[in-house]
């Protein structure tokens, strides 16, 4: 699949073409606050491993779930990601070359993942692999990425205790999201009793292992824990539980499609989340998720997240502009898409600050390359290959977006392997 495949929207040829001269505008303003543009190397001097560069284009792979339980969170970062390659292209591409894409279906299998990580990087010998969303198929990429020795831009928030020299983390790690939401429940809204709930796979079963402990730490307490398979729909068994314990403080990290039901069944039965009693504190349900779950079944709860579609500032205004011009002005964009969005642009800076495709000269050079206009507000990547960023918490409107009520003053440093919680 070739870029042509953002454009094929629908748009009218006027419409595309106003668009593609507001795609040139922003990605030139991004372009200074990243690289200067590069002239164009012989490509024997910036790609000397085999990857499927020329001299005028270069590939990279895009693998996320769309279809399956996951396409519900995951069809955003596709879209963020071809948005990105689009403005850099718009903008002149990396080194001269114009950015191709190749596709691939992950369709919310792990086992797949793997193997079409394998694929790209095999057959299609592309420079980067911006892709996955749940742990598990992350974990199911990684030994193939380190293997072929590819390199993986990674947009989900996760649970940490891992570092690997083939993956940019552009998500949050445990410290910055769950511990910081912890704190936050604790010191801003008195919670002394937290029911913890998620689907039955890495990210969430070692998410609240950490949350289990850090609750310990503050001496509060953990007064249930449950777990679902991917696309559980049946969830009364649960609510009752929460019913009968009563917890201050329902922490839900439920994911995909099992969103809708979850949601929907709470609120059937009775529970309102604006009155917070249980407070809902979830690390996993994105304004990309309310879209399918619908904002009058979630208004109320809280999120810890780094971004949220309505955060005020000129650099995220220009990018919901460009995405919904994109995409439609009905599309929301959530924590991970932004996440998504980021990957090819540090690509982008590390290769051309590296002068090299080459996955170790950009891996060398990835370290404190700075994003001045993401989204989010700025992300410099640290040497354990995750993001500066700062935490915040939103609470869920009725219309489907999150109001910013918390965030932290200074960006919090990645740490993936907090001591205590390994």
């Amino acid at each position: 699949m070739g870029t042509t495949d953002l454009t094929a929207c629908g748009r009218s040829l006027g419409k595309e073409t106003g668009f593609r001269k507001k795609l040139m505008t922003l990605a030139a303003s991004i372009m200074l606050a990243t690289s200067a543009q590069a002239a164009t190397p012989p490509t024997a001097e910036v790609n000397t491993t085999g990857l499927a560069v020329t001299d005028d284009t270069v590939k990279v792979g895009i693998l996320h779930s769309i279809t399956g339980t996951m396409s519900i969170s995951e069809i955003g970062s596709v879209q963020a990601e071809k948005l990105a390659i689009e403005q850099i292209n718009a903008a002149g591409g990396v080194l001269g070359r114009q950015v191709e894409f190749v596709q691939e279906d992950g369709a919310s299998d792990w086992p797949t993942f793997a193997e079409k990580s394998r694929k790209l990087l095999r057959q299609d010998n592309v420079a980067a692999i911006f892709g996955a969303w749940t742990s598990a198929s992350r974990k199911a990429i990684l030994p193939v990425i380190e293997q072929y020795n590819g390199m993986l831009y990674y947009p989900t928030f996760y649970e940490g205790l891992e570092q690997s020299p083939n993956v940019i983390y552009t998500g949050q790690e445990a410290t910055q999201q769950i511990l910081a939401s912890i704190d936050w429940a604790a010191e801003e809204k008195g919670a002394k009793t937290f029911y913890l709930l998620g689907s039955d796979y890495i990210w969430p079963r070692t998410s609240n292992k950490i949350a289990r402990k850090h609750i310990d730490k503050l001496g509060l307490k953990v007064v249930g824990e449950e777990y679902y398979p991917l696309g559980h729909t049946q969830f009364n068994s649960v609510i009752n539980k929460i019913k009968l314990r009563k917890p201050d403080v329902i922490f839900a990290s439920v994911v995909g499609g099992s969103n809708v039901a979850f949601y929907k069944q709470m609120k059937a039965a009775g529970i309102d989340f604006t009155k917070e009693s249980p407070l809902l504190l979830t690390i996993s349900v994105t304004e990309d998720e309310i879209r399918g779950i619908g904002g009058e079944n979630v208004e109320g709860i809280y999120a810890s997240m780094k971004y949220f579609q309505s955060l005020d500032n000129d650099n995220n205004k220009e990018f919901v502009a460009a995405f919904k011009e994109a995409w439609g002005d009905d599309m929301v964009i959530g924590d991970v898409t932004q996440a998504a969005y980021l990957g090819p642009w540090l690509w982008k800076a590390a290769v051309e600050k590296a002068g090299s495709f080459d996955i170790d000269k950009i891996r060398e050079a990835s370290p404190g390359i700075e994003f001045t206009k993401a989204p989010e507000g700025y992300v410099r990547i640290h040497e354990n290959h995750h993001l500066w960023s700062k935490t915040r918490i939103g609470h869920a409107q009725r219309d489907g977006q999150y109001k910013v009520v918390y965030e932290t003053e200074d960006l919090m440093e990645p740490d993936p392997f907090p001591e205590g919680y390994q």
